[in-house]
């Protein structure tokens, strides 16, 4: 069935551990105009009601209705943000921002559900492969945690099905993932793919590695992580800087990056993603020289008897930071573009 239309004002909202992305559409201009924009630091507020209403002040459009991506499971309309300590409900929102109706679903089924939509200006090749018209379409996003979804056709369109595979555990690839798994056990009650392949999961390589003798860390660097409030910024900046490159946040970068590369060649083949493999959330863009360097397509690729075919796998990052926003508006105005 395709989604139904409406010719409400929507407020649209992508909630992520880190940021909070409100806009709202109206339906005559569709998702990638909004009428108003803003990023929000979602920590700096008590709850996602609080964050909205302040935005919903500072706009002269009348909303009508909501619809909301949001970092966690979303079950019976209600959702708890995996990275924030939120509690959402449909009809609190509703009542408490005075709307119609509010929709929650998964930040990472909002994404997948635009996806269809990008254009070529929204994506950049990892792998050109061989796109299967109809087939599977597989998404994972490392941002503050580890987001995944997928899309199957129905025979008219595709439909996104969200997922939390990120939470399943993790499987090292080789020795010194090995030891790194026996590390974080020691450290932590269950060690997920989003504890190593994440914005919260890079700073556990780094100790990881620092910890065990795989490098040093200078002064000038201990000063910055001791300073930031996100580690995980100072650790790829340093990675990625000539300038200033450090060995040991090299070494984490590039451990990364193959994690990633297994978990979604991972993905690719339980879902059979013949349509495409998409790179979502913060962290792919910001690490584009290192996903374009190698490794993460040997590891993609690295499956045994289903190498070959996971060599046919086209695969992209997705470059637009307001995907997710757009997903969400998607939902709520019925329209795909």
């Amino acid at each position: 069935m395709p989604l139904k239309k409406t010719k409400k004002t929507v407020l649209a909202g992508d909630i992520g551990g880190t940021k909070t992305h409100l806009a709202i559409f109206a339906p005559e201009s569709g998702v990638r105009a909004p009428l108003s924009q803003a990023t929000f630091v979602s920590r700096n507020y008590a709850s996602l009601e609080a964050l909205a209403r302040e935005f919903l002040s500072g706009v002269d459009t009348k909303v009508e209705c909501a619809s909301f991506g949001v970092a966690g499971p979303v079950v019976k309309g209600r959702a708890r943000i995996t990275n924030l300590p939120w509690v959402m409900d449909e009809t609190q929102l509703a009542d408490a921002l005075d709307l119609a109706s509010v929709q929650l679903l998964n930040d990472l089924e909002a994404i997948a559900g635009i996806v269809p939509s990008l254009g070529v200006g929204d994506r950049a090749v990892l792998n050109r492969g061989s796109v299967a018209h109809g087939g599977a379409i597989a998404v994972i996003a490392p941002g503050t945690g580890l987001g995944e979804a997928y899309l199957t056709w129905d025979g008219a369109r595709y439909r996104a099905h969200p997922s939390e595979g990120g939470h399943a555990d993790f499987a090292p690839n080789n020795e010194l993932e090995t030891r790194m798994l026996l590390y974080l056990r020691r450290r932590l009650a269950h060690v997920s793919w989003e504890r190593v392949c994440s914005g919260n999961g890079l700073p556990n390589i780094y100790g990881f590695l620092k910890d065990t003798g795989h490098g040093e860390e200078p002064d000038w660097l201990a000063e910055e992580l001791a300073a930031a409030d996100d580690p995980t910024a100072v650790i790829v900046n340093a990675a990625l800087n000539p300038r200033r490159a450090c060995r040991l946040c090299q070494s984490t970068l590039k451990m990364f990056v193959s994690i990633l590369g297994a978990e979604a060649g991972n993905l690719a083949l339980k879902v059979m993603a013949a349509g495409g493999v998409f790179l979502g959330g913060g962290i792919p863009p910001r690490i584009m020289p290192a996903l374009q360097g190698g490794i993460f397509m040997e590891a993609f690729t690295r499956k045994g008897r289903m190498s070959p075919l996971m060599k046919q796998a086209p695969v992209y990052v997705i470059t637009n930071p307001d995907a997710a926003l757009w997903g969400a508006a998607r939902q709520a105005l019925g329209s795909p573009s």
